[in-house]
């Protein structure tokens, strides 16, 4: 059984890394570009609020499901799975309104404060911070039982 949660562990990162690499062709975001080359100073692409909205949408539910995939076969414990999903939400739910904001201000807000939001939105950085905080978390429990 420990062979098949770390095999589906590495599928859920896989997943996350296919999400990556497969972004361009994945989700509509006009804004992959123009992060990615603002130093060459292009112009602020032209979009559609409802694609972009409904590809971040999509982009954020694939990387939930992968990253609870992780968390799940990784601690094996069904409430901490439910505790990653509802704090990578709440997460997203802070920054994606954030985000849209600086994209309707047309970044004047400033570049790099819209990139980090970006970076929030689109990118599961909060798995990094919730897999240290359920290991130690693991660790303190099984101090406890001894």
């Amino acid at each position: 059984m420990k062979l098949l949660s770390w095999f589906l562990v590495a599928l859920g990162i896989l997943g996350l890394i296919g999400i990556r690499v497969l972004e361009g062709d994945l989700f509509y975001d006009p804004f992959l570009d123009y992060f990615h080359e603002a130093r060459k100073n292009i112009p602020f692409p032209d979009f559609e609020w409802g694609k972009l909205i409904a590809g971040h949408l999509f982009r954020f539910i694939l990387n939930l499901f992968f990253s609870c995939l992780i968390i799940h076969f990784w601690f094996r414990n069904r409430q901490w799975t439910i505790q990653g999903a509802l704090l990578i939400s709440i997460i997203f739910l802070m920054t994606f309104p954030i985000y849209l904001y600086c994209i309707y201000s047309r970044l004047e807000v400033g570049y790099l404060f819209s990139f980090y939001m970006r970076r929030f939105v689109i990118q599961p950085l909060i798995l990094l911070l919730i897999i240290p905080m359920f290991y130690y978390r693991r660790q303190i429990n099984r101090l406890k039982e001894y």
